[in-house]
């Protein structure tokens, strides 16, 4: 992890589940509910243990560039299940994105993703 003032860079191994295909229907107390996906809670699980945290967190608006590196050709470029990772650990809620830069790549030895956030001013 790299932290200069209010640059944050990181690594995080690991696949993420695409957030549309992470929904799962269940029945909670009667009623229908959707939750992640045991692929998307294993992901986060995973992600908030290798993730690092800011102290403070992060405050204002952020700009984010994130290349997740998939497995196989298969996967949609969907970053939103990292943006909502990152809550309480880089930014205390990932409304605070007003930027981003996301990018594809291909690593079937390595799938991750790497991480750069960064404040940017209220003029921005």
């Amino acid at each position: 992890m790299s932290n200069d003032h209010n640059v944050i860079e990181f690594e995080i191994i690991g696949e993420p589940a695409s957030k549309a295909n992470s929904r799962k229907l269940v029945t909670i107390k009667g009623r229908p509910a959707f939750i992640k996906s045991e692929k998307a809670r294993k992901y986060v699980k995973s992600f908030k243990e290798q993730c690092p945290k800011c102290d403070p967190l992060l405050d204002g608006n952020v700009s984010v560039w994130i290349t997740i590196h998939y497995a196989t050709r298969r996967p949609d470029l969907d970053e939103s299940v990292i943006l909502d990772a990152m809550q309480d650990l880089i930014y205390a809620n990932d409304r605070q994105v007003k930027e981003k830069h996301i990018f594809w790549g291909l690593d079937r030895d390595n799938p991750r993703s790497e991480i750069k956030v960064q404040t940017i001013s209220e003029d921005d």
